[in-house]
């Protein structure tokens, strides 16, 4: 559109892809399971003539993309990698971060496909095969924002996060990876609260943890591998649906949070996060919410404004301490792979969720227009999203399949159970199972045939 175009020619042009919930568990549009959710909370993408359409006339080589995809990412990545070679980019100039965090997901949003093993196997191939090719686009973005949406405390978010960025680190090392060759693209995403200070505290002990865990436990030589680079979102779980523009003064809160505490990359959310997904006019709002402290508040002038103030120093030695804690705390048991399969995070993020209903629910902590301050409610505008989509999405792949080589697709499709039964990087297999026309949900179902699916353990 023109408003893209010109943000382009600028140089400020980046692109954020959410996918579907089919999409993020590895099934087509067309998929029984996928019934009624295609298209709903994010962009369905079945195949690679759904990547080539959603950046038709977008130059991957001169935007930057983040993708929010994670058990499946190394396919939809795939999926871009070809089409920006489509486009004649270049591999080694593409830009952009891939959420690809697959230990968050058992810990807290459970959109998880393969078992842990298997799994970190997929990341570590995406971070082995970045490190090679994309040596500028970030193939993993480890993120505290789900666990904290799940009920964790701040201390918890900031604990588990960088316990799960410290098990990719081992894997990759585990699979022959060089410390430095790596970590300078690892990037994290937290998650901004309402405890204003505290949240500025976390992202500031956070720096800390990580720059030491780099180099007194990894023995990372350079700089860029010490520094913990994030992407901040304010708080999904924070915004009620009662009184709903209250949630405009909770977010701007939040997003100054998040840049007090030194973010390096922002998003705001939308006054009718709890109702659906926003209107144009409620992502204006929540767009403008971060101009206007980018370019009217000055705090984005100064580094750490709040280093030295005794509060937030005191603060963030607290979070420190605790979060150090926690990470002791898993690796006794051996690890962060270990612990999720003991349910030791998922059991304190339970418990602190339901200790902080319990205080919702004695009005020991106020949410304003929820439990105090209530009034009458108005109706907002509402966006709502029908199955069109998902009629259309179905034909698309009836077209794709009728046209293509069933026989090609069978045997990339063999070749890569193969490849998933050995331990080669499967990133090349993937690219050739895409380049087919294999769709999402078939290659991950080849994928499942050899490494089976996860059912969790029973949290108590």
């Amino acid at each position: 559109n023109r408003r893209f175009r010109y943000l382009l020619a600028q140089g400020q042009a980046g692109l954020s892809v959410a996918l579907d919930l089919p999409t993020l568990m590895g099934y087509d549009s067309d998929h029984s399971l996928a019934e009624g959710e295609v298209g709903k909370c994010g962009v369905a993408i079945s195949s690679l003539a759904d990547m080539e359409a959603l950046f038709d006339q977008i130059p991957l080589a001169d935007v930057t993309t983040s993708m929010t995809i994670n058990a499946p990412a190394a396919v939809l990545w795939a999926m871009f990698l070809v089409v920006a070679e489509k486009q004649g980019a270049d591999w080694t100039k593409l830009s952009g971060t891939l959420q690809n965090d697959i230990l968050k997901e058992y810990i807290a949003q459970k959109e998880y496909i393969y078992p842990p093993g298997p799994s970190m196997r997929l990341v570590t191939d995406t971070i082995k095969f970045g490190a090679k090719h994309t040596p500028t686009f970030n193939p993993i973005s480890i993120s505290g924002y789900h666990i904290r949406e799940a009920g964790s405390t701040a201390i918890q978010e900031l604990a588990f996060t960088l316990r799960d960025g410290i098990e990719y680190a081992e894997d990759c090392l585990r699979r022959g990876l060089d410390i430095d060759e790596f970590a300078p693209r690892l990037s994290f995403f937290f998650n901004a609260h309402n405890d204003f200070f505290e949240e500025i505290a976390k992202y500031r002990a956070a720096r800390r943890i990580w720059q030491s865990v780099m180099r007194e436990r990894f023995g990372a030589k350079n700089p860029r591998s010490w520094a913990l680079r994030f992407h901040a979102q304010t708080a999904g779980c924070s915004l009620t649906a009662q009184q709903p523009y209250n949630n405009v003064a909770r977010t701007a809160l939040q997003a100054l949070a998040a840049v007090l505490g030194g973010t390096q990359s922002l998003h705001t959310n939308s006054l009718d996060e709890a109702w659906a997904l926003p209107t144009e006019s409620a992502a204006t709002i929540a767009l403008r919410t971060q101009q206007i402290i980018a370019h009217e508040s000055g705090v984005a002038n100064t580094a750490d404004p709040f280093g030295g103030s005794y509060f937030v120093e005191s603060l963030t030695n607290e979070i420190e301490r605790g979060a150090r804690d926690y990470i002791e705390r898993i690796d006794a048991l051996g690890g962060m792979v270990a612990a999720i399969e003991h349910g030791y995070p998922q059991r304190e993020i339970a418990d602190a969720a339901y200790r902080y209903q319990v205080a919702v629910d004695r009005k020991e902590k106020i949410i304003v227009g929820v439990n105090e301050y209530v009034a009458k409610e108005e109706p907002i505008e509402v966006l709502q999203i029908d199955d069109t989509v998902e009629h259309f999405q179905a034909e698309r792949l009836r077209q794709l399949r009728a046209g293509r080589s069933s026989d090609e697709v069978a045997r990339r499709l063999q070749t890569l159970r193969k490849a998933a039964g050995g331990t080669e990087n499967l990133m090349p297999h993937l690219l050739e199972a895409v380049k087919a026309f294999a769709t999402l949900g078939e290659i991950c179902d080849a994928m499942r045939d050899v490494f089976g699916t996860y059912e969790e353990v029973a949290i108590t």
